[in-house]
């Protein structure tokens, strides 16, 4: 009897899926236990030996493309995973926010957890994966993550409102805010830490001075154009991320302007961008590899049985001024 007709004899006996034996026979740590006692009780009758421990595989799903942002992620997850002695199945590129990777996750008998870092998903779909006892953890949620749901982030709202503090302590009150896209979480969080920064300096916050765009440097070069053709141009513009800061500089550059003697510009992420720019970029520095090893640690928790600690955690990020931000000119 070959080895497919013996799983698929297991299976009946058993009342499961071909697949669910699979992932018995792997030693799949997301089955249930009843479940792998009916497979087990099976296999025992048909004679079939009893699976062997094997390494631990996580897939990390990353469905952009593995620039200085991700690739940090990235880098320090797969460190941290080989750590513990876990094999990994990187998922990456654009072409993979198309994909229903989702739905077949739970039925790849080789892989027992997922890492999935700023998932397209909503989160009615991380719930449908978490109600089928798959493992993962999301890194930087695009959306608000449900519940029960472990998740890694940056503090995006503190983070901005440092930021902007930091600007109004410079004599800005007119300032422009490129933002991310409008259905992105961190994006939403540093609008209301911009905002709240503003608020605490009396300044009631100015609906036309806030542009939502993709985070990439033209779409910083297009926006930042907008606000500085105004009549009345702002004296400073945050920017989501430091990619559409190099645009604002740009522009700038473009206009004539001097930074920072008649504008500041600040970013977000510090990556080793910020720091190649002429002059360097006042920006907030994200923990991007602490995010990779924090989001390894809580999945291997809940590989051993474990609850985390804190299901959503958020890791502080750190104001870093650099000569791209001065006081507001007078």
């Amino acid at each position: 009897m070959n080895k497919r007709a013996r799983v698929r004899d297991i299976a009946a006996a058993a009342g499961v899926s071909i697949a669910t034996v699979s992932r018995v026979l792997n030693d799949h740590v997301s089955v249930a236990p009843r479940t792998r006692e009916l497979v087990l009780q099976a296999m025992a009758r048909s004679g079939a030996d009893a699976p062997e421990g094997r390494r631990r595989t996580v897939h990390v799903r990353c469905p952009y493309l593995l620039t200085d942002y991700f690739g940090l992620i990235v880098s320090s997850i797969a460190e941290t995973l080989r750590l513990h002695g876990v094999r990994m199945v990187l998922d990456a590129g654009v072409s993979s926010q198309h994909a229903d990777v989702l739905t077949t996750l739970p039925d790849e008998p080789d892989v027992d957890a997922a890492i999935l870092i700023l998932p397209p998903e909503d989160g009615e779909r991380l719930v449908a994966l978490a109600r089928r006892g798959f493992p993962f953890v999301v890194v930087d949620p695009r959306t608000a993550p449900p519940p029960d749901i472990a998740s890694v982030s940056a503090a995006h709202l503190a983070g901005a409102r440092a930021l902007t503090a930091h600007l109004v302590d410079l004599g800005h009150r007119d300032i422009g805010v490129i933002a991310g896209p409008l259905d992105w979480l961190a994006g939403d969080a540093r609008t209301a830490g911009h905002h709240a920064a503003l608020a605490q300096a009396g300044v009631l916050p100015a609906r036309h001075r806030v542009h939502h765009v993709e985070p990439t440097a033209a779409e910083g070069v297009r926006a930042a154009a907008e606000l500085l053709d105004e009549p009345n141009r702002p004296t400073a513009i945050v920017c989501f991320n430091d990619k559409l800061a190099v645009g604002a500089l740009q522009a700038a550059h473009d206009r004539g302007l001097r930074v920072p003697a008649d504008l500041s510009v600040a970013g977000f992420d510090d990556i080793d961008l910020s720091r190649a720019t002429r002059p360097a970029l006042t920006t907030v520095r994200q923990p991007l590899q602490e995010m990779g090893r924090i989001a390894v640690t809580q999945l291997m928790r809940i590989l051993d049985g474990h609850r985390p600690e804190a299901l959503h955690l958020e890791l502080s990020t750190t104001l870093v001024v650099r000569e791209s931000t001065g006081p507001a000119p007078v």
